[in-house]
């Protein structure tokens, strides 16, 4: 859950914010519950036992290169949107070194306070008070992998945030999206069911309009240099608490994309439309 909201730039403009700050307030209240798995975000804590390992197998399968027991070592993870820290920690134990922002500072208080807990966690993960934007400049071309989740429906301009994405991923590098489809299923469920019924979320969590159907988000993503390779459909099941692969994308969905080496980029107009992108499950099951 990220809190980003994009601006575009004025000539000699001297701010640097690009957070909403209604949303800000809205997820500053809940900063101290995030490690609280039976509140309000327990469904975040039970969805990592999908989104790590789609995460960790991914990679795995793109690298004959690595560790038993730390199989993400010497890999550079960005999680933008971290929150208090739920995917950073799982990504960290699995070898990654991982840097976490996110702009409310009461989050990165929450994470930081956590991981010192784990000695091993201290050294592998550090954490910003910072949105996307503003870390750009210093980071260009810095990370292996970006991961994005539950983050994109909370974006204003949700393209300046997927170029920002590409200037801070290395060539070759992987983005990693989890967010809710923008469908009458989704409006029925994710709001009026999840926040004003069943208490899921909070209410006032989400804001329809700004859920993402996954064609816009490989529109996107595919005319910024990047080449969608997966599409998932994800259920979340209240009674039992847990998330299960579907082939629907009509609520939930994890996309993998990765961004064109510049040999690829360079010659992407002399290669036919068709063959351009590798899509397996690209359009499998959409709304």
């Amino acid at each position: 859950l990220a809190l980003f909201r994009f601006t575009v730039k004025r000539p000699f403009s001297t701010s640097h914010s690009s957070v909403d700050s209604k949303e800000m307030k809205k997820f500053q209240l809940l900063a101290h519950k995030w490690w609280d798995e039976e509140g309000e975000y327990a469904a975040l804590h039970s969805m990592n036992d999908i989104r790590v390992p789609f995460i960790r197998d991914t990679l795995l399968s793109m690298s004959s290169n690595y560790h038993l027991g730390n199989p993400l070592s010497g890999i550079k993870i960005l999680d933008v949107g971290c929150g208090g820290g739920l995917l950073s920690e799982p990504l960290g134990r699995l070898g990654a070194s991982v840097t976490g922002i996110d702009p409310v500072e009461d989050n990165i208080r929450t994470a930081d306070r956590h991981k010192s807990f784990d000695p091993v966690l201290a050294k592998r993960i550090q954490y910003k008070s910072s949105s996307l934007e503003e870390i750009v400049e210093e980071s260009m071309e810095t990370f292996d992998v970006i991961v994005a989740s539950e983050v994109v429906e909370h974006v204003a301009d949700l393209e300046t945030f997927i170029k920002c994405c590409s200037q801070v991923l290395k060539p070759e590098g992987s983005l990693f999206i989890t967010t809710i489809n923008k469908t009458q299923l989704s409006y029925a469920l994710g709001i009026v069911v999840a926040e004003k019924i069943m208490g899921i979320v909070p209410e006032g969590t989400h804001e329809w309009e700004k859920f993402v159907p996954p064609e816009e988000l490989e529109h996107l993503l595919e005319s910024n240099g990047f080449s969608v390779k997966t599409v998932n459909g994800m259920l979340y099941n209240p009674l039992s608490g847990s998330w299960s692969w579907v082939e629907s994308t009509s609520l939930n969905y994890a996309v993998h994309a990765v961004k064109a080496a510049p040999w690829a980029r360079s010659h992407a107009t002399d290669t036919p439309p068709e063959t351009d992108m590798q899509q397996p499950s690209a359009t499998a099951g959409t709304a």
